[in-house]
């Protein structure tokens, strides 16, 4: 009994020490974890693209609908009537001026010009035999061999055949054009279209349509300007001549230019409207007659416009505005006016100044006050 209660108290004692070694270790390990701990990690500050506010010049532009219209639009038919012989030049094909587009059988013509040829032969040799029988009768005359009425009657001869002769050189000629009109040529380069009389097919004069021939270089382009742009315009138009811009639908730079050449004497008063044509060169026939294209009237230059990247721009109930750099390198958001645009730039009339700094990427990321690391960028193109 005395044993077992020596053992006892042995065990309890050795757990007491157990439990007090690891109370102590414990209490180390947090001491020397306190004492080693990390820094916490400092706030994340958004990085922002940044370009400089562009100063320039910005020439103004006013934009349009248009639509092309040929200079010269011709129908061709013939001028004498006869079988059509041949078509020299094919259906859509591109002509100059004088080059062969229809003949029509000649061999009338002629006919016609060689009968009016000898006709010339006889009434030659008529008059020349009035010219030597006039002559004759001058010096019998003047001997008293030949009467006065016999002299009157050689005189009137003569004239009778030079009168014969004039008329048959007037036949020639006339013989000569029909023969001539048998050929039907170009009369202005361009573009014939599709072919409405097949070879063998009888024409008559200004009856039968053969075919359609329009000038393409240069060619029209048709706008119609309102009554409120027609000052602009005016203003522009005094101070020299007006250069206009045509665009094709899908482009963006213009691929042919021109000139101002007209405007109309009348406002459509149920419109507001004026009619007024620009003149382009369309050596390459890219413009054809009906085409929609756009156009732009390059009015004026603008001195000094503040221009930024269209892409900074950013939208709210207020209006537009654009995220600039503030002090300490904060988020201040401007409200601005915009004016015309050039390329990817965009004109601001108010808001903003010549020494901000603009912030064109990570906007929906970053709002008003935000602290922002700015990263410059190239300068936008001017």
């Amino acid at each position: 009994m005395r044993r077992w209660k020596i053992a006892l108290g042995t065990a309890v004692a050795l757990g007491a020490i157990s439990v007090a070694s690891v109370h102590l270790l414990d209490m180390g390990n947090l001491s020397g974890g306190t004492a080693g701990a990390a820094p916490a990690p400092a706030a994340f500050v958004m990085p922002v693209p940044v370009v400089n506010v562009v100063k320039k010049t910005l020439p103004i532009y006013l934009d349009y609908a248009a639509r092309v219209e040929s200079i010269r639009s011709i129908t061709l038919q013939a001028r004498v009537p006869g079988y059509l012989q041949e078509q020299t030049a094919a259906d859509g094909g591109d002509v100059k001026q004088g080059d062969m587009l229809y003949r029509i059988a000649p061999d009338d013509y002629q006919a016609a010009l060689d009968q009016a040829k000898a006709q010339v032969q006889r009434d030659t040799a008529t008059l020349d035999y009035a010219k030597s029988n006039l002559g004759r009768g001058t010096d019998l005359a003047k001997a008293g061999y030949l009467d006065k009425d016999s002299f009157d009657q050689r005189t009137s001869n003569l004239r009778t055949a030079q009168a014969a002769l004039a008329v048959d050189q007037a036949a020639v000629r006339t013989a000569e054009l029909n023969l001539g009109y048998a050929e039907i040529k170009a009369p202005f380069s361009g573009r014939i279209g599709r072919n409405q009389a097949s070879v063998g097919t009888l024409v008559s004069v200004a009856g039968t349509v053969l075919n359609t021939l329009v000038q393409l270089d240069p060619i029209y382009v048709t706008f119609n300007p309102s009554e409120s742009d027609l000052v602009q315009i005016e203003q522009a138009k005094a101070a020299g001549p007006i250069a206009v811009d045509v665009l094709l639908p899908g482009e963006t730079q213009p691929s042919q230019k021109g000139e101002l050449t007209f405007i109309d004497n009348t406002i459509d008063h149920s419109t507001g409207t004026i009619t007024a044509r620009a003149t382009i060169g369309n050596a390459k026939f890219t413009l054809l007659p009906g085409q929609y294209v756009r156009v732009r009237l390059h009015v004026k230059e603008q001195p000094n416009t503040l221009m930024v990247p269209q892409v900074a721009l950013g939208s709210s109930q207020l209006g537009k505005y654009l995220y600039v750099i503030g002090k300490g390198n904060t988020v201040d958001q401007k409200l601005v006016s915009l004016g015309p645009t050039d390329g990817d730039l965009i004109s601001v009339t108010s808001g903003i100044s010549e020494t901000d700094q603009v912030i064109t990427g990570n906007l929906q990321k970053i709002g008003p006050g935000m602290p922002v690391s700015p990263l410059p960028q190239p300068k936008p193109a001017s």
